[in-house]
């Protein structure tokens, strides 16, 4: 309420500051930056189950990071001076980056060829060759891209099909070629159409399949945003800020479909 007609902040940042041991050890840059590989995906993990906006995402890694870099008396580069803040926080952003590429071995391969290609092309065009080779990278083919919904080939050309062209019937439990890719562009394309309500219907229909989608929600917000793509990354991000009223909605509308224990046994006397 207080935020109503104002320029409110949509989320705070709070710093956590405890004293340093005295005896705190001095480490390498190696060394911090194998600490942060240890620990910084855990973290992230532990960020996006409590569904932090992927557009605040880099902000608050900033925190476990630091946490870490802070532990050190002094972190120190090949050449025995001290990393400063600025270069500290670098190696956060890259170890992020890295985290959230990892994240991409939980895709299926249309969905890992269709990341690195929107990388490239967003939703334009590109040559058939390029596909073609970068399918073979990536354990898949084109004629398998477009059989899954995703892709339009044509004249030598292929392309990224956008959430507004995608099908309005389209369910998941009927896809014999269901990739994370189609399930969150139609997410998009539900919610873009519908609203909320409209994405909650295909959000209980995906089940355990929808934290997947999730994830690369997150990842495809952190390539727009590299590439300037602002208009892709706000779908994506307000995709992924809705998430706990998309689950809501879903579980409500799963318990008042469910028939009542009562019903059920009247149903049974009746037909016998």
């Amino acid at each position: 309420m207080i935020s109503r007609d104002t320029n409110a902040l949509a989320s705070s940042i709070v710093l956590v500051c405890r004293p340093r041991a005295a005896d705190a050890p001095t480490a390498t840059r190696r060394e911090f930056v194998a600490a942060l590989q240890r620990e910084l995906p855990e973290a992230l993990r532990h960020l996006q189950a409590g569904n932090i906006a992927p557009v605040d995402l880099a902000q608050a890694a900033i925190g476990p990071g630091m946490a870490v870099f802070t532990r050190y008396a002094r972190v120190l580069d090949a050449q025995g001076n001290a990393l400063s803040v600025r270069e500290a926080l670098a190696l956060i952003n890259e170890t992020l980056d890295t985290a959230l590429a990892e994240q991409e071995g939980d895709f299926d391969a249309d969905s890992r060829w269709a990341l690195a290609w929107f990388e490239q092309h967003g939703f334009a065009e590109g040559e058939f060759g390029v596909a073609e080779i970068l399918s073979k990278a990536k354990n898949t083919s084109v004629g398998g891209l477009v059989e899954a919904g995703i892709l339009k080939q044509g004249r030598g050309k292929v392309r990224l099909l956008k959430p507004e062209e995608l099908p309005n019937d389209w369910d998941p439990a009927t896809d014999e070629r269901l990739t994370v890719w189609e399930t969150v562009h139609h997410l998009v394309r539900s919610q873009s159409s519908g609203g909320d309500p409209a994405a909650a219907v295909l959000l209980a229909k995906l089940g355990s399949k929808a934290e997947t989608a999730r994830e690369l929600a997150y990842r495809l917000f952190t390539l727009c945003e590299r590439k300037k793509r602002a208009t892709e990354a706000l779908a994506y991000n307000g995709l992924v800020q809705s998430w706990p009223e998309l689950v809501r909605l879903a579980q409500e509308s799963a318990k008042a479909a469910a028939p009542k224990a009562g019903q059920v046994d009247f149903l049974a006397d009746s037909e016998e």
